[in-house]
């Protein structure tokens, strides 16, 4: 079809990546952002090979590769007495399965990385402070107006704007978050530690009883992004609730000592409670699409949710250059993503449910993690890392 002009709600790593791929196309991108500036603090990604491939394909693969790393193994761990149980192969192992590397990198250095390829596109633009209140469909074009009184105007909008999506909210109505019985807080930690610094080359996850824990590096391997998981509900608005040192310590105090000192290193946490949300009916309305969180969100169990987006994003644009139409194109899209991320969504959830047994159920977990070779656990998520549109 035609390019024309796409309005992108969200300026995150879906809707930038969003853009990316449509302006290649030849489209003119307007991304639209809620926020007056990024606040991408204190949070790490891991981008598996499915990631990395759209990353290339982008062409922002080099400008983060100074700021990323590529652990060696994923360290399987009981999270009371620091045993490790298994093994998980990633560094040359996992690149020379799918053609694509293993990479774990703070998320403002992606988006920063995302967001100078958008400076130099001369069809792309971002504006800052647009929170969309009002959207007004005809049958050429599709506006949205701020409460301020901005408006915009384009072919097409997409909904990138995450779990709380406004987009979603004023095309489709309400379809109310339920808390999914987690509580997650995050930090970053410096490697100049002697303790800390050995941790630096793998990826971490310390399971145990009602609770687990995740580390990995970040910036180039001179930090250590941390997540913390416990159980509880929580009604936390958005995902940068400040939270006390103590709190996260008390909350995991019964875990290993060499865990405990890493935690304890951490400057400052932030909290954010985990939700699910029923599924959408469809994705699109009119002229109107969902991308990302903002479809379904995908507890992060899995490490899967921004590599999704990013995913979405390479098969809107691809969809939507290959239809003769815009509502061909948006089916088309759904149909290529709806099963694979329903897929990710469940063994996300699972994952979660196993990190978190107890008793003889954790026990066989654990006999199952000492037994079984690292590598052909990881074999068994090919159906992940090596999709391929």
């Amino acid at each position: 079809m035609k390019p024309g002009v796409a309005l992108i709600a969200g300026g995150g790593i879906g809707g930038i990546s969003a853009a990316l791929a449509l302006s290649r196309q030849g489209w003119r991108c307007r991304i639209l952002e809620r926020r007056v500036e990024a606040s991408e603090a204190g949070a790490g990604i891991q981008i598996g090979p499915n990631g990395m491939r759209i990353l290339e394909h982008l062409g922002v693969r080099d400008a983060l590769a100074p700021l990323s790393f590529a652990p060696q193994s994923v360290q399987m761990r009981d999270g009371r007495s620091g045993r490790l149980l298994n093994s998980l192969p990633l560094g040359d192992w996992i690149a020379n399965r799918h053609g694509a590397p293993y990479w774990t990198v703070h998320r403002a250095d992606l988006h920063a990385a995302l967001s100078t390829w958008l400076a130099s596109t001369t069809n792309l633009e971002i504006k800052h402070g647009f929170e969309i209140t009002e959207i007004e469909t005809t049958a050429s074009d599709v506006t949205v107006r701020t409460s301020d009184g901005q408006t915009a105007t384009g072919d097409i909008l997409i909904g990138a704007d995450g779990m709380h999506s406004a987009v979603r909210r004023l095309t489709f109505g309400t379809f109310p978050r339920m808390a999914a019985g987690r509580i997650a807080a995050r930090s970053v930690v410096s490697v100049n530690d002697a303790k800390t610094a050995a941790l630096k080359d793998h990826v971490g996850v310390w399971l145990a009883s009602g609770a687990h824990v995740v580390h990995y590096p970040v910036r180039g391997g001179a930090e250590i992004a941390l997540v913390v998981v416990t159980q509880g509900a929580a009604s936390l608005d958005g995902w940068n609730t400040a939270i006390e040192a103590s709190a996260v310590l008390n909350s995991v105090s019964t875990l290993a000592p060499e865990l405990l000192h890493l935690l304890a290193q951490a400057p400052a946490w932030r909290q954010w409670a985990l939700t699910t949300a029923p599924e959408l009916p469809k994705w699109s309305k009119d002229r109107t699409v969902l991308l990302g969180d903002a479809t379904q969100a995908i507890l992060p169990f899995l490490a899967q949710g921004a590599v999704m987006a990013l995913e979405d994003a390479e098969a809107l644009g691809r969809a939507l250059d290959q239809c003769t139409s815009i509502n061909e194109a948006f089916k088309s899209y759904e149909l290529a993503r709806r099963g694979r991320k329903r897929r990710v969504q469940a063994a996300a959830a699972r994952n979660g449910w196993i990190y978190h047994l107890s008793g003889p159920a954790a026990m066989a977990r654990d006999l199952t993690l000492r037994t079984m070779p690292g590598s052909t656990m990881m074999a068994s998520l090919d159906w992940l890392y090596g999709h391929r549109p």
